[in-house]
């Protein structure tokens, strides 16, 4: 059973969706249970996928090999290494947090709505775990369609525009991408991206293909300019949806630099490294600000991920073991982090119908467990040390200040802008005297808002006291994709 443990992480969520599915909505708690069911499964699978990995060993594990489309050697290939291990386990985890807070939420369409993101999950895990770039490029663009009908259906009143701006700008930087595979493939014979990793290809075709990835990749990040989806979206989708985007679609982007830009085309990466590196603290102090000053929480929040992904994309670029892995902690605590943001402007949604800052003040008077713990999300957005967020954000600065100081330094701001910024949100929502009857008429968390806040919480706490679980499987990985980055592959 342990050879197909990747085969049950992708099937599993999409097979107990189908089944959610035939359940429908008119037997909603029947529906709701199994999802629930279907989720817990779908993370159960997963567990032994960390717990049988060998932290020492660089290359792919658990590797499973299957014929799927022979005359174009297209193959069903799947394994993970350090780097892309650590997502299935979140996605998966996130996915039963996404499923209990859609409980009593979502009134119309029940099991559809769970159903999707069952099925996003298996998508997104398919994604980490594809090492055939034909089955990559098919989860990758199936990922869009849930999203896009989660945002379209269960989303605000411009629902249609934001989902169409997501599926546009996503599925139009993705087709440059199918062109660049295309051409290895050509070149290699081969649709491995781990032969690809192998491949020698000249410097000009080498930036071609990275302006390639670039253009898809940068757009799912986001990068800076091409960002302006992301708000958007995240107005208009339900609050799962939101969660999801944050904690694991923004993920898929970063991702993808350090399974195909990086090893495939590294000299022009190198190459790049100045454009990544404004582009990215570009991202961490512009957008900061950008943040400073939205009147809409979920907008706020939403800058604010484009600005802890800036951080990210910084890390990978300056070519260092504590930037890449720091950039993976910080991408693993955002997850965490931006999820229960989003989270706790949902619950307080629910009940207010607004997600207005003016609309709010003196929260904590009416519900002190909500906001004992939406305090400890916002410290840990803005990199309090003991949380998950800091830990991230303190490796990538230490690696940007051993690549150049003033480069760390710019980095470092994020620190203060994104304090400011989320600390201010929370005095203006949270503290104070009750502003206005909405306010006084609050109820304060129930049991299952407690159990999802309670559990995330405890996972940023130890995530920020003692990272070493995360971070101690990354390293081989990233030693070994550095030093082919630093070979580098010239003909």
């Amino acid at each position: 059973m342990s050879s197909h443990l990747l085969s049950l992480s992708i099937w599993v969520p999409i097979l107990g969706a189908l089944l959610v599915f035939a359940v429908g909505s008119e037997r909603r708690n029947a529906a709701r249970w199994l999802a629930l069911a279907v989720a817990v499964a779908g993370f159960l699978v997963t567990l032994p996928i960390y717990m049988g990995f060998d932290a020492k060993q660089a290359g792919m594990q658990l590797v499973e090999q299957a014929s799927w489309v022979a005359p174009f050697r297209i193959q069903y290939l799947l394994g993970v290494d350090g780097i892309s291990m650590l997502f299935v386990l979140l996605n998966s985890f996130i996915t039963i947090m996404v499923v209990l807070a859609g409980w009593e939420v979502i009134e119309e369409k029940q099991a559809q709505y769970m159903g999707a993101f069952l099925i996003m999950s298996g998508l997104m895990n398919g994604i980490f775990c594809a090492l055939d770039a034909v089955l990559f490029y098919v989860f990758f663009e199936a990922s869009l369609i849930p999203m896009y009908l989660i945002i379209g259906i269960w989303g605000g009143p411009n629902r249609v525009y934001a989902a169409f701006k997501f599926f546009l700008y996503t599925l139009l930087g993705s087709l440059l991408m199918l062109v660049a595979f295309v051409y290895l493939f050509v070149s290699s014979g081969s649709f491995n991206i781990l032969d690809w990793h192998q491949l020698p290809i000249d410097i000009g075709v080498q930036k071609l293909i990275f302006i390639a990835f670039l253009l898809s990749f940068a757009v799912k990040v986001p990068m800076w300019p091409v960002h302006t989806w992301l708000p958007d979206a995240h107005v208009e989708a339900p609050t799962g949806g939101s969660v999801v985007l944050a904690a694991i679609a923004l993920k898929l982007g970063a991702y993808g630099f350090l399974r195909f830009s990086l090893p495939i085309v590294p000299d022009a990466s190198q190459f790049f490294q100045p454009l990544m590196i404004g582009l990215s603290l570009t991202a961490v102090i512009y957008i900061g600000f950008v943040a400073l000053v939205q009147s809409d929480m979920k907008k706020l929040v939403a800058y604010s991920s484009i600005s802890h992904m800036g951080f990210v994309t910084l890390g990978f670029f300056i070519f260092n073991p504590l930037g890449i892995e720091g950039a993976l902690v910080q991408m693993l605590s955002h997850g965490f982090v931006s999820g229960a943001m989003f989270l706790c402007i949902g619950v307080m949604y629910d009940r207010v119908h607004s997600r207005q800052i003016a609309d709010y003040g003196g929260v904590v008077n009416t519900m002190p467990k909500f906001a004992a713990l939406f305090l400890l999300f916002a410290m840990a957005n803005s990199g309090l040390p003991a949380t998950s967020g800091f830990v991230g954000e303190f490796m990538v600065a230490l690696g940007a200040v051993q690549f150049n100081f003033w480069t760390g330094f710019a980095a470092a701001t994020t620190l203060i802008v994104g304090a400011a910024y989320t600390l201010w949100m929370y005095k203006r929502v949270v503290f104070g005297a009750v502003a206005n009857h909405n306010v006084a008429e609050l109820d304060d968390i129930n049991n299952r808002e407690f159990l999802i806040l309670g559990v995330l919480a405890v996972c940023v706490l130890a995530m920020g006291l003692y990272p070493f679980p995360f971070t101690d499987v990354m390293h081989a990985s990233v030693d070994n994709l550095l030093k082919h980055v630093a070979a580098g592959k010239l003909m």
